[in-house]
């Protein structure tokens, strides 16, 4: 078994034992007999359309304060960002005072 990732790049992992140290593929594949068997003894989580509502809500709640966020970064001007980013960093320096 060649140790690597999804998208082709090549990792070493210094133990061949483990569920992470398996090829992606065999984990998914142990992964969806788990999902099944859980299916068949009635155990999986099934979501209602109201959980899965407030998920979606969530989710996106959580993305669009992420993209605000870079948005803000990104948009301020380099005097602005050096200046906030150096803000607590300089302090005990008497050169700086």
């Amino acid at each position: 078994m060649t140790p690597s990732n999804q998208g082709g790049n090549q990792v070493k992992r210094s133990s061949g034992r483990g569920f992470a140290s398996m090829d992606p593929q065999r984990q998914r594949e142990i992964a969806s007999e788990g999902g099944r068997a859980a299916h068949e003894r009635g155990t999986a989580h099934e979501f209602t359309s109201e959980e899965a509502r407030e998920a979606g809500r969530k989710g996106g709640q959580a993305r669009a304060e992420n993209r605000s966020a870079r948005q803000r970064a990104s948009s301020a001007t380099p005097e602005t960002a050096n200046s906030a980013s150096d803000s607590g960093s300089n302090r005990g320096n008497a050169s700086d005072r």
